[in-house]
């Protein structure tokens, strides 16, 4: 099918500012869909078909797919393919019937008006996100940039950097870039008091930790103590070989089956940013708790399932790896994990006590794979003196599913 819809990026500068190719796709197009600042850019005298966005978005987006062969253009803030709605296209329409011309993005400008290399930056959208998702990348030096849902986005931005002991980061806010109307806003998180902002904003955060603030890496074995349990975690140490040995890949999904606190999941998701992860817990306490981790550790997109498996894995999305970290001695609990991985998935089970572990070596009889034993020793008191004091030994089993 011949290319009939067209996403045109477009500026505040508006229809002045488009090239002559994204111009003449506009003047073809017999449709244009855009929000209600878009469409205003139009002259007054056009009388062609305009369809503005609703909400829910989908319901637009349904109309557009069925107008399929006439030509619609679609007028989207900077770079469509940004966090923008090039991507939610996509996902309905094939590339091949579209043409996208993107102008320059928001993150784009502001590395221009600030000297920042754009691939040095972490970018993050709030569009659609909590604004929990950019805890992820707070670290000392760090640059982010975020898309801010509305006028209220850096107040509340401001806001958690400033709980998480990040209130000295300088924040910028710009408007309406590219425009007559362009105004940049700068203070320091703890000091943000900027109220009369425009929807249509951007931050730029230079990130920069106040004193005796707790620092948390990427890298998986988090200190114990930057999750909130009730002792159902699995300790730091073990947390590193576990997680090494589901070894996450961008854009998998894990099962955290007997999540405890949630820390595998948790670390999974952290591991990288795509990646994506559900965890069951029964305990109602503990869902709290990982509720709350997965938030305090830029993961708050983290599904959680209220259950005791095996029943509450009926219906969940196909994984490609599995930790069973607790009730591996459930009835079918095992058989229900294996059926659900296809070729090349990965289960880890973590046994701490006999019954546990003698299962693990039944299933390692039948399907092979690798079993360690992970023994642990941390320094402790002894009286007036210090000693050797071992956690819990476990047995780790990892195989793949051939």
């Amino acid at each position: 099918m011949d290319k009939w819809l067209s996403v045109v990026g477009i500026g505040e500068d508006g229809l002045s500012g488009l090239s002559a190719i994204a111009r003449a796709l506009l003047d073809r197009s017999q449709i244009i869909v855009g929000g209600a600042r878009h469409l205003a850019m139009l002259p007054p005298e056009d009388t062609r078909e305009q369809l503005l966005w609703a909400s829910p978005l989908q319901a637009t987006v349904d109309e557009i797919v069925r107008r399929r062969g006439q030509p619609v253009c679609v007028l989207a803030s900077g770079d469509p393919m940004c966090h923008g709605i090039g991507v939610t296209l996509s996902r309905r329409i094939s590339i091949s019937e579209m043409t996208v011309i993107p102008a320059a993005s928001a993150f784009s400008l502001i590395c221009a008006r600030l000297g920042w290399a754009l691939a040095d930056v972490e970018t993050f959208s709030l569009t659609n996100r909590p604004i929990a998702s950019i805890a992820l990348g707070l670290s000392p030096g760090a640059r982010l940039l975020v898309l801010s849902a509305d006028r209220h986005t850096p107040g509340k931005v401001a806001q958690l950097l400033t709980q998480r002991g990040f209130g000295s980061s300088l924040m910028t806010v710009f408007e309406r870039m590219s425009g007559d109307a362009e105004r940049r806003i700068e203070r320091v998180a703890a000091a943000w008091n900027a109220t009369d902002l425009a929807d249509l904003n951007a931050i730029a955060i230079a990130v920069a930790a106040d004193r005796e603030t707790l620092l948390v890496p990427r890298i998986s074995g988090l200190p114990d103590a930057a999750y909130r349990h009730d002792g159902q975690l699995t300790k730091r140490e073990v947390r590193a070989v576990t997680l090494s040995a589901l070894a996450p890949i961008p854009g998998e999904l894990l099962w955290d089956v007997g999540a405890g606190c949630g820390s595998i999941a948790i670390e999974w998701m952290r591991s990288h940013r795509n990646c994506r992860a559900i965890a069951i817990e029964r305990h109602p306490t503990r869902l709290e708790y990982i509720a709350e981790n997965a938030s305090n550790l830029g993961v708050p997109e983290l599904k959680i399932v209220d259950g005791e498996a095996p029943a509450a894995l009926v219906n969940l999305p196909q994984p490609d790896a599995i930790f069973i970290g607790g009730g591996v001695t459930a009835e079918s609990v095992l058989e229900t994990c294996w059926n659900a991985l296809g070729e090349g998935g990965r289960l880890v089970v973590n046994a701490v006590t006999v019954e546990s572990e003698f299962k693990v070596l039944q299933w390692h009889s039948l399907h092979g794979g690798e079993l360690i034993r992970i023994g642990i020793q941390r320094l402790g008191a002894i009286g007036s003196f210090q000693g050797w004091k071992p956690l819990a030994p476990v047995t780790q089993w990892a195989v793949v599913k051939g």
